[in-house]
């Protein structure tokens, strides 16, 4: 694009986008706050004051019917990102959306269909790709120092940390589902792009709920969502699973919300024929042969300032301005809501599902 400032329209203004997505979009030289939305004017107005945003609107069709927006950030509930992103890409507007892509492959469909018809930028959160770890990871593997990756399992687990209880995070309806499509989105998709996205081909799960009544809370991440007394809450908030692909390998997977654990962790542990990945909070541990013994090696990465969604959101505007080509693409989301939409079948049903 030749505009030196992307003018930028914020569909959904609440806890996503005060936390983390409006500070990142702050920091970036070519963006400028144009236009924010949200049912709830009185937070929209909010985010309007802090960042100097000149209109605010409820409907986001009004804030899509203004010519000058470039580009759209999408923080809503899970249930409007498919519909959202697709009328922005029709109305002419780039999109990041914020994950999960949808609630269900069919709606992750329209999304991709819709990008490659109106030949519009999207890209869904992925954030976890950007982090110091992930990087070098990616070019170790590229490089070939891994060999063969056969298998892997990858996490989050919290002891107790359900957000916005009650809220739309808990009501399915709304969400999807629990810390499956919540959480599962990070790791899974972190896992399988290491592994090269090998194509899935079946699943097999298990999910419970088992701490609907707790009040406690000892996460940072349950601040997200807003917390409703006597509201709903139908979902999962442990979810295990199998994942098979194409190629052979395998991806064990485990997410919770509330779980009896020592701590909280994300992990994943990646299998490979040369070496073996360990990644535990942050920390990244290669194992490895030398000269016939084991080695472990704990390289030393050196993290940026910019926040990981800040970095995701910096290659979004590179992608819109013609500097780099997109490191996610939607198809890459239509497998991810296949994979989450198979696990809930499966742990439904009590069988394997074929993909």
């Amino acid at each position: 694009m030749s505009k030196q400032k992307l003018k930028l329209g914020i569909i959904g203004a609440g806890g996503i986008f005060k936390y983390v997505h409006g500070p990142a979009w702050a920091q970036h030289p070519e963006v400028e706050f144009t236009a924010v939305c949200d049912v709830n004017r009185e937070r929209a107005e909010e985010a309007a004051k802090q960042y100097n945003i000149p209109h605010v609107y409820t409907d986001y069709r009004d804030l899509l019917a203004h010519d000058e927006i470039d580009i759209v950030d999408i923080c809503t509930p899970n249930l409007y990102h498919s519909p959202y992103t697709v009328a922005a890409l029709e109305a002419g507007k780039h999109v990041l959306c914020e994950k999960p892509d949808a609630v269900s492959p069919e709606e992750a469909v329209k999304m991709a269909e819709t990008a490659e018809r109106t030949g519009k930028t999207l890209i869904v959160m992925r954030n976890n790709r950007f982090s110091a770890a992930a990087r070098y990871m990616k070019k170790f593997i590229e490089q070939g120092h891994m060999g063969e990756i056969y298998t892997g399992r990858c996490g989050w687990l919290r002891r107790r940390g359900i957000p916005g209880k009650g809220g739309w995070f808990t009501t399915k309806e709304l969400s999807g589902g629990g810390p499956l499509i919540d959480l599962g989105v990070h790791f899974i998709d972190l896992a399988v792009w290491l592994m090269g996205n090998p194509r899935p081909v079946s699943v097999v799960g298990a999910t419970y709920t088992k701490f609907a009544d707790t009040d406690i809370s000892d996460s940072e991440h349950s601040q997200f969502g807003e917390k409703q007394d006597q509201g709903t809450f139908d979902v999962e908030d442990l979810a295990t699973g199998f994942i098979r692909f194409d190629n052979g390998a395998s991806l064990q997977i485990e997410f919770s919300w509330a779980s009896n654990v020592e701590e909280e962790v994300t992990f994943y542990e990646l299998r490979g024929t040369k070496a073996g990945a360990n990644f535990r909070n942050g920390q990244l541990k290669l194992i490895t042969e030398v000269e016939g013994k084991m080695w472990n090696v704990n390289p030393e990465l050196h993290t940026h300032h910019v926040g990981d969604h800040a970095n995701n959101i910096n290659h979004f505007v590179d992608v819109v301005q013609g500097r780099t080509q997109p490191i996610f693409t939607p198809q890459q989301g239509v497998e991810m809501i296949k994979i989450l939409s198979a696990i809930y079948e499966s742990a439904r049903t009590g069988r394997e599902v074929r993909l």
